[in-house]
């Protein structure tokens, strides 16, 4: 399986780092989010290349992935205009070749066991078109919160409500089956929201598991000080 990064964003609520460092290159513990990401992936070959999409201050990325123990299995694809996350699938066809895609945001900080993720990706229920990661957070009033069925499948999202119906959150992180990805692809205009116009579309065959371990979007300064307190990495 390959897997798609999302860096492309400009990080508007992590400023003033984020004015020149970009937020995938923000640090936790002296090490870029970028780089996490790469080790979680690509150390057991759970997943054979990655594709990392750039805009803000791309430069300091494609310098960053240059110098990476891991340059060899990751590829870029710069954006001068953003496309939007699903949009950047879209226009990227080529990379996933309409085979199951595994896609984050890279301003996720996460002990996901990739292995474990896909294994109960391909166990999903048979109506399931895409697996989610989900994650209990501390803070569910600003969080896209979930409700499952008994078999795991999401019936609703909570976008931030005043009253959530529980603490278990859209962790940002999901394998889409070819089904998905084709659907994408038929989506008018090169600008595209996955969490928007895509992701609603599956309420009821989307397979949510839960990550055992840390996770926290690095979003904000307040996300990134709590992440420097509470994270725990593991040793390499």
């Amino acid at each position: 399986m390959r897997a798609l990064l999302l860096a492309a964003g400009m990080g508007s609520r992590l400023r003033p780092i984020t004015d020149t460092t970009p937020k995938c290159l923000v640090e936790v513990h002296g090490r870029p989010l970028l780089d996490y990401w790469f080790e979680l992936l690509l150390r057991d070959r759970a997943v054979s290349e990655i594709l990392v999409n750039t805009h803000y201050l791309h430069e300091k990325v494609e310098a960053f992935i240059a110098e990476s123990p891991w340059r060899d299995r990751v590829a870029m694809s710069f954006e001068p205009d953003l496309l939007g996350t699903a949009g950047t699938i879209k226009a990227n066809g080529g990379f996933h070749l309409g085979e199951p895609l595994l896609v984050a945001h890279a301003d996720n900080l996460t002990q996901l066991d990739v292995p474990s993720f896909l294994a109960k990706h391909d166990a999903r229920p048979p109506e399931a078109a895409l697996t989610m990661l989900t994650f209990h957070t501390d803070m569910p009033r600003q969080s896209g919160i979930v409700e499952l069925d008994e078999s795991g499948l999401v019936q609703a999202f909570h976008e931030k409500v005043d009253n959530p119906p529980g603490d278990l959150a859209n962790a940002a992180v999901y394998i889409l089956t070819p089904e998905v990805l084709a659907d994408i692809d038929e989506h008018e205009g090169p600008f595209i929201d996955l969490s928007t116009e895509i992701i609603p579309r599956y309420v009821g065959r989307i397979f949510a598991t839960a990550v055992d371990g840390y996770h926290r979007g690095i979003e904000t300064v307040e996300g990134l000080e709590r992440a420097h307190r509470e994270f725990r990495p593991n040793k390499r």
